[in-house]
């Protein structure tokens, strides 16, 4: 088990080219269960790169329902001491949150994760 948070994304300030910047703001810090499910490797900017992907168990309890596809998993206590630089501070290894299953049991909220690409 080791600990992890939940971060939501938030619309920030107006971007120089229109859209806007997107932030993530920490919404949930729990303890889970990681299991490693698969590797693999992707062209990305003609460069291989690295991928994990990992099976998460969570318990059901507050905002753990509320956890969707559009948000990111952290590490805490682990990974990046200063995040990855001052427009994203918060600490910890990032991974992207890719299916989320909170319906098939009644204790357990399961997720599927990918490290994120830096």
């Amino acid at each position: 088990m080791i600990r992890v948070a939940f971060d939501r994304p938030e619309r920030g300030e107006p971007g120089e080219y229109g859209g806007y910047d997107t932030s993530f703001a920490e919404m949930r810090t729990c303890r889970a269960e990681v299991i490693y499910m698969r590797g693999s490797e992707a062209v990305e900017a003609a460069r291989l790169q690295g991928r994990a992907v990992f099976k998460v168990k969570i318990r059901k309890m507050g905002s753990a329902a509320d956890i969707n596809s559009d948000w990111r998993m952290r590490t805490v206590g682990t990974g990046l001491p200063d995040g990855n630089g001052p427009d994203d501070d918060l600490p910890g290894a990032r991974y992207n949150v890719r299916e989320v299953d909170a319906l098939s049991d009644k204790k357990w909220v399961y997720l599927i994760v990918e490290s994120a690409l830096l």
